[in-house]
Formats: C-alpha cells, sequence, structure tokens
C-alpha cells in the first residue's frame, strides 16, 4: 500500500464506514504498516516523518463517529484484469452506482460461485462474492437462494444441493434445485427485494434460467420486486439451433427459444416477462442492472473479464463455447469428458473406433491427417481418455475407469458451422453404434428434451445430412430473432 492507497483509503473512511470493528481494523493496520516501512526504508527518517503525518490524518479519519445514517464506501476502482479497458458487470454498476438501491431493505439474494465483484475494495480485495461484499457493508441480506451446483459453486451436475447455512456469514441458504425449485411463500416473507446475479451460458438447457423463471415467478405472485444483474453471455454473439417444442418442456428447457438464444440473462428475463411465459401470464416487478460497454458481437475474451467457471465442469471459455452442441451428447451413452482435466472438450466411448481408426490412417469421419479429424471447419484430434471419480466434479461420470475413444476438440468455427459439426458427429456414433452392437441402449431419456424436439431421432435414423436437417430449423429460429430484438438492451451482433 502507498502513499495514493492510503489517501484513497481514507476518502472512503470519510464518508463513514457502518461497523466501529472496521474502525478498530484501520488502526491496526495502520500502526503495522508505519512501523515496517520504518524498519525497511533506508530513508528512515524522513519516510518516516512522512508516513507519520498520513497515518495522523488517517487515524483522524478512523476516530470519526459513525454518522447516524452511514453512507456505504464506494468501490470506485475498476480491476481491468489485464485489459485496458472492460464490460462492467451489472453487480459491479449496483456496487459502485446504485447501492441507494438496497437501502432498508431486507434481500433474498439467488447466487453462486460467479457472483463476483471485480472492484477493488477499500481494503484492497477484489473478485469478492457479491453476498460477502453486501454483507460486509451491512446490508440486511435475509437468505440466499442456491441454484444447481450450490451456492459455492462446488455441486456436481444434478448432484443433491441441500438448505444449510452459510458458514461466511451465517446466512441462511434455500436450495432451489431437486424437489424444490420454486420458492415458497413462506421463503420470501419479509423479504423486499430479490436480487438475482449468476453468470449464464447462453444454452436453453443450462439451468441457471430455469431458476431465474422460477424465481420470477414467486416474485410476481408474491408482489415482490426482482433485481437481475446482467453479466455478459460467453454465446451472445450469435443464435442457432433448434427451437424447443412445447411437448419438449422441462427444467433443461422451459421456454421456446432456440440453443443459442443470443440473450443476455437481463435480456432474458425480460422476454420471460414480456411473451407472458410465466404461469398464467403473470408479470413480474422486474428491474435489469445493465453492463457498461458490452456488445453482443463480444466473444468472452474481448469483455475483459476473468472466466469464472459457472459450473464445476465447464472450466474454461472454450468449454462454455462448445456446450450448447456438446450438450447433446449427454442424450447419448456416450462421455463428454466428465472426469477428466477437460470436460465439454472431448468426446468418445469405450465402443468408438474413432482412436483405432487413427492408428490405421483410416476413419469413417474422414481425417485430414492420420490423427485429426475436420467436421465443417471444426477441428479435433483423436484420443483416448479414461474418466475417473472427481469429487466436486464428476463423482460417477459415464463410463468410470474404463477408456473411450474419441476426439478431442480445437477451435472455433461460427455458430452454423458449429451445429453442423455437431449433426455429423451425432449422424457417426449412430451409425457406429450399429456396427458394434450397441443400438439399443444408446439413446438416454434425456435426448430429446435435449435437443428440444422429437423429429432428430428418425432424422438421423434416415442417414438426413446435416445440412438438411439444419434447413428444418431457420422458420421457428427466424421467428424467435424477430421476437428477440425487442428485449435486447445491448448492440447487436448483426
Amino acid at each position: 500500500m502507498g502513499i495514493g492507497q492510503i489517501y484513497n483509503l481514507q476518502n472512503v473512511v470519510n464518508q463513514g464506514f457502518p461497523s466501529e470493528e472496521w474502525h478498530d481494523d484501520c488502526r491496526r493496520k495502520e500502526k503495522t504498516y508505519i512501523r515496517g516501512m520504518a524498519r525497511k526504508n533506508s530513508l528512515a527518517p524522513m519516510m518516516f516523518s512522512i508516513f507519520t503525518v498520513v497515518a495522523t490524518l488517517w487515524l483522524g479519519a478512523c476516530n470519526k463517529n459513525t454518522p447516524t445514517k452511514p453512507q456505504l464506501p464506494l468501490l470506485d476502482t475498476l480491476v481491468t484484469t489485464g485489459a485496458e479497458a472492460r464490460v462492467r458487470t451489472g453487480a459491479e454498476v449496483l456496487i459502485t452506482e446504485r447501492m441507494q438501491t438496497l437501502t432498508n431493505k431486507r434481500i433474498a439474494i439467488v447466487a453462486n460461485n460467479t457472483s463476483r465483484v471485480f472492484v477493488t475494495d477499500s481494503l484492497g480485495k477484489t473478485g469478492i462474492h457479491l453476498v460477502d461484499t453486501l454483507h460486509r457493508r451491512g446490508i440486511k441480506i435475509a437468505k440466499v437462494f442456491a441454484p444447481e451446483h450450490g451456492f459455492r459453486g462446488d455441486q456436481d451436475a444434478g448432484a443433491h444441493v441441500a438448505n444449510s447455512i452459510d458458514k461466511s456469514t451465517g446466512i441462511s441458504i434455500v436450495s432451489l434445485f431437486g424437489t424444490n425449485k420454486k420458492p415458497k411463500p413462506e421463503h420470501l416473507k419479509g423479504i423486499d427485494l430479490v436480487i438475482f446475479d449468476i453468470q449464464d451460458v447462453g444454452a436453453r438447457f443450462y439451468t441457471y434460467i430455469s431458476t431465474m423463471s422460477y424465481v420470477m415467478e414467486a416474485c410476481a405472485e408474491q408482489k415482490i420486486p426482482m433485481l437481475i444483474l446482467d453479466r455478459p453471455n460467453p454465446n451472445g454473439w450469435y443464435v442457432d439451433g433448434p427451437v424447443l417444442e412445447p411437448t419438449q418442456k422441462s427444467f433443461v428447457g422451459m421456454h421456446t427459444v432456440p440453443v443459442a438464444h443470443g440473450l443476455t440473462i437481463g435480456e432474458y428475463a425480460m422476454m420471460v416477462n414480456g411473451e407472458g411465459w410465466l404461469a398464467g401470464g403473470q408479470k413480474c416487478i422486474l428491474d435489469v442492472v445493465k453492463c457498461k460497454d458490452y456488445k453482443h458481437a463480444m466473444r468472452w475474451a474481448e469483455t475483459g473479464l476473468p472466466w469464472l467457471p459457472p459450473s464445476p465442469n465447464l472450466s474454461t471459455e472454450y468449454s462454455a463455447y462448445l456446450y450448447p452442441m456438446l450438450c447433446w451428447f449427454e442424450g447419448l451413452k456416450v462421455s463428454v469428458g466428465r472426469g477428466t482435466p477437460t470436460p465439454f472438450e472431448v468426446l468418445g466411448a469405450p465402443w468408438h473406433k474413432g482412436y483405432e481408426n487413427s492408428l490405421k490412417r483410416d476413419s469413417i469421419l474422414g481425417a485430414t491427417e492420420p490423427s485429426k479429424v475436420s467436421l465443417h471447419g471444426l477441428e479435433a484430434e483423436y484420443l483416448k481418455f479414461t474418466p475417473r471419480s472427481t469429487p466436486g466434479k464428476a463423482v460417477t461420470p459415464d463410463f468410470q475407469d474404463q477408456a473411450c475413444f474419441g476426439l478431442k476438440f480445437q477451435n472455433r468455427v461460427e455458430g452454423k458451422e458449429l451445429f453442423l459439426a455437431g449433426l455429423s458427429l451425432l449422424s457417426n456414433f449412430v451409425e457406429e453404434a450399429k456396427t458394434v452392437g450397441v443400438s439399443a441402449t444408446l439413446y438416454q431419456p434425456s435426448f430429446n428434451i435435449l435437443v428440444g424436439n422429437s423429429t432428430l431421432k428418425g432424422q438421423l435414423a434416415k442417414k438426413t445430412s446435416a445440412e438438411d436437417i439444419y434447413a428444418t430449423w431457420q422458420d421457428a429460429q427466424n421467428k424467435f430473432k424477430v421476437k428477440r430484438k425487442k428485449y435486447l438492451l445491448y448492440p447487436d451482433f448483426d
């Protein structure tokens, strides 16, 4: 900490802080710092005098009485994470500009591990969880609602998320995954405002948007306002994939949107509200805190934000990019790499012959080199991998401890080519399942609901080309794109 940082800290103190404990901490840090500087600095006498003056000013500020109505300190130092400028999330805008929104309110927060605030606070800390940030500033957080993967993001997909008490804050945590997907009236009793702050990945079957819909519905029923803290969509630069058929509605697809809907989570909430998709056509009292400097054309790296895994198995930005296509394969008896170091970056099965074919310099996929494949521009390398039990990520992965043969993906293609590649891969796995005698057990019950229709199975059985299958999605896609435009908060990608 330098003189400038101490000066900034003094300004924060002068605003008043709602805790005497914090003043005490100021004094302790000041004494430790001054003593350390006196010992280390070769210009000790002069520098000690300078820092003593600064410290006197600082201690004077610390000794001021806390105001009757304390003003919450602003977190006004932006962390660039290596970029000269970056997108500011809705959570950061709330903290730096809209804290008055939370004054004298009992709040419930829907959050997970991605609910981080990347601004430097008065004590030099950054990347602090939103709940911890607000709690430390005296905001009345009555409870936290936890989605799939848990409040701190440490639960495997589909794992039971139990009600509990957060060890860091003592706040009650209510699970919104499993049998209780929607807050009950008693959960919202006495709540003045519900905040939703979770990083989405922009895919229809990613369950956080379903959780948000249920929370909106509960808030609408109880006439409680809901505040969405918006975040960039890692796949917000295109719209693609089949639109959900109403008959396939489930928790992994509640509304009639394509696989890649091209909306931020705030825009998605506005569409759910505006299109009357809540039960009974109810309307939620909704407010969205927009991101600053975000455009839909941005890829994640262009936002300047760090990548925080929104779930344990989307550990990289590349895995999130592949997810809208690779998640289809969760509806087959096929491994997408759960239980490996690269989940959702690989694809294979014990019965798949891709790796063996590469050794023979022969591939039904049409290899460009003995060890590589290119499908509609999506490149992959033949790979042998073995899923292992991994606590917190994949306790019982498909084909646990069995060698799987398949592909590791290596590059990016535009949205259309990604889905065409996915359709070609599906066709390949279906045809090879026939040749090795596993067709009867290939499809899992979740396949139709993940894809969002009941027609793709038949198209694959008839060996319909990827291009022809893709063409059947276009009418519904185009209608959605027109509807989507009404709810955009940011410049679009086209």
